[in-house]
Formats: structure tokens, sequence, C-alpha cells
């Protein structure tokens, strides 16, 4: 009953980390307008939050060696409710930015101390439905920041998600006594760990091939939700209406395709289920790039069910590729990867983009694609080898 009751907290946790990921985009228009603020300060927000997101997920080992998974969750929880009061108070534009850096600092911890935990401790298909859930939440942010807009204003918005953050830490600190007991690592005996801090020759093997596809995959699926209506519109003539219906089943895609991969996980392992999302989100960007209008609908969608189990799957498959002892130090350093993958090269294809044309949209996916299954291939046969070395 008890596993029951955190696994739902959990759930809800999952939830809970989606709500605030939207809500900058969505209330920038009124905010901006209240603040003063050129349009594009926006996106030096998102940096902001992003560089603290990265930098939590790369020293989230450390925490984790000194802290148990739900004291870092909670702590995590109530930073970011506070920086989300503060965005909901802030008198002036630099106040958002000082509140951006813990605002990243705890959402990059909280992330990959669930992460972690759930890969140690429960099976692959609760990590598929686990980011289903963090789905459902980052579409409800949105909702919520909508619905208040009219009436209230953004600071409303912001202030409600920071009540809902404030009662998943209270839950939290009273599900403190259903979380498994985590053995610390005796100080003496620390080489595994110790090692992922130094240089790539150090590293388990393998690990850069993981760091890329974490990237990659990242990455593309921000570039697909970034650059797939302008795309539309602009080169394939589409109203704005229309490409933003057909953006927005890409990102539906993704969440029922978490969904459904929670069930073929019974059936298929990990590694499977990463080789048949690329696989099949190969094909969709194939069948994206044909000229004609019922195709390039197709072609996301498949690309939408693709993505969905690549990044649950990988995330549950650390500990199996390098170890459980080091899974905690490099579950924060994939998603670093992650996060620089989603904030970097969606601008670096719209600079790219600028230049040349958009034109080259359909090329670079299908490109990034191809690319991230022969990485994921060529790791799967490093990590085969050296399993053969050590039998």
């Amino acid at each position: 009953m008890s596993g029951f009751l955190l696994l739902t907290v959990i759930y809800i946790a999952f939830i809970s980390l989606g709500l605030p990921d939207a809500l900058l985009g969505v209330g920038w228009p009124s905010m901006r307008v209240e603040l003063d603020a050129p349009l594009a300060m926006a996106g030096w927000i998102f940096m902001t939050i992003a560089a603290g997101t990265i930098i939590s997920s790369l020293f989230s080992g450390k925490l984790l060696e000194r802290f148990d998974t739900k004291q870092v969750t909670f702590g995590s929880g109530v930073l970011t409710a506070l920086c989300l009061f503060g965005f909901s108070t802030a008198p002036s534009l630099p106040w958002l930015f000082a509140l951006s850096i813990p605002l990243g600092l705890g959402a990059g911890a909280v992330d990959a101390a669930l992460n972690h935990y759930v890969a140690e401790h429960y099976a692959a298909h609760h990590m598929n439905w686990l980011h289903c859930f963090w789905g459902v939440g980052a579409t409800g942010g949105p909702l919520i920041m909508a619905s208040l807009l009219d009436e209230n204003g953004w600071r409303d918005g912001y202030l409600v998600v920071a009540l809902i953050q404030f009662g998943l830490a209270f839950l939290l600190l009273l599900s403190f006594p259903l979380w498994r007991q985590e053995v610390k690592r005796d100080k003496s005996n620390h080489q595994d760990e110790a090692a992922v801090t130094k240089l790539d020759h150090t590293l388990p093997r393998g690990l850069s091939y993981a760091l890329v596809t974490f990237l990659l995959y990242c990455g593309v699926e921000a570039l697909v939700g970034l650059w797939a209506s302008s795309y539309l519109v602009q080169m394939k003539q589409f109203s704005i209406a229309t490409a933003a219906t057909w953006v927005s089943i890409y990102y539906g895609s993704i969440t029922v395709g978490r969904l459904l991969s929670g069930f073929l996980s019974f059936r298929f392992t990990n590694r499977q289920m990463i080789r048949l999302g690329q696989c099949l989100a190969l094909i969709g960007s194939l069948v994206f790039v044909l000229p004609l209008n019922g195709a390039m609908i197709v072609g996301l969608i498949l690309v939408g069910l693709g993505l969905a189990p690549i990044y649950p799957s990988m995330l549950h498959e650390t500990p199996v590729r390098f170890g459980r002892q080091r899974a905690k130090h490099l579950m924060g350093y994939q998603m670093a990867f992650a996060y620089i993958g989603s904030t970097f090269l969606p601008p670096l294809f719209g600079l790219i983009a600028t230049k040349l044309s958009l034109g080259i949209f359909p090329i670079v996916l299908l490109f990034i694609m191809l690319f991230m299954l022969l990485n994921t291939e060529r790791l799967n046969r490093i990590l085969a080898k050296h399993k053969e070395e050590t039998v």
C-alpha cells in the first residue's frame, strides 16, 4: 500500500514538474507590455532559466550523495514555488532575471533526482507513463495561464501555479515515511563516481555517445515544436491556425506515444524501445519530406510517436548501461546535455535558416534523426563489446 501511495505522489510530482515549463511563452505578450520589455527579452529569460537547470543537473549527483531523493525533491519544490511566487509579484524585469536562476536550479535538481529514483526502483513502463504525466502538466500550465489572462492578468497565472507547487511540496513532506531508505556510500570507496568527474578517457565506455544522443533527442524535439509551424506557413502557405493545430497534434502524439510505450515496455526492452522509436521517427521524417500536405501531417504524427519512448527509455536504461553506482551522477550529466540540446539547437537552426532558407527544415530533421539512430547503434556495439570483454 505504501508503495502505491508513493508512486501516486511521484506521478503528481511529474505533473507539477511540467506546469511551469510553458508559462513564460504564454504569458509574455502581456508581461512585456506591463514591464515595458522588448519582445526578444523572453528568450534571454528562458536562457537564464536553462542555464540554472543545466548547472543543477550537472551537480545533482553531488546533491544525491549528500541528501536523499525525497529531501532534494522537497527542497527543489519549495525553491521552485518561491520563485514562481516571486514572478507573480516581480515589480520589474531585473527581478525576473534574478528569480530565473534559482527557478532553473530547482527545476534541474528535482528532474534529475526523480528520474534517477524511478530508474532505480520502478519498471520501465512507469518511466514512460510518468513522462506522459509530465506532458499533462506542460499542457495544463498554459491552460491555467490562458484562463486567467483576460480577467486577472499573467501575475495570477504564476500565483496559481506557485500555490500548486507549494501544495506539492507539502504533499512531499507528508510522504517522507513512504520513501525507500537510500544507502549512502562509504566516502572511502567512491572510485566509480569520482571517475565521472575526470576527462573523457576515464569515463564509462560509450558515455560520450549517450550524451550526444540526449542532446540530439531533446534538441530535435524542441526544434520541431518551434520551427514546424513557421515552415508550414512560410514554405507551404498554410494558415497560421492550421499550422498551429498541426504542431499541437505533434505534441499530442508524443503524449499518446508515451502512454502506449508504457504498455509496449511490458513486451520490449529499453534498448528495443529506443531503436523502435528512432526508426519510426526516421520514417516520419522521410514521409514529412514528401511534397504532399497529407503526407506531412502523417510525418509529424510518426515523428511524435517515434520520439515518445526514446527519452524515458534512455533514462531508465542508465543503470543498465553504466552501472548503478555511477547512475546518479550520470543521470544528471545526461539531463544537462538534454537541456543544452533543447536550449541551443532550435536557435542555432534559426540562425542557419536565416542565412539560407526555412526550406532546409525537413532535411535538417532527417539528418538529425539519422545521426541519432547511428549514434545509438554505435553505443550499443560499444556496450556489447565491453560486456563480452568483462565476461
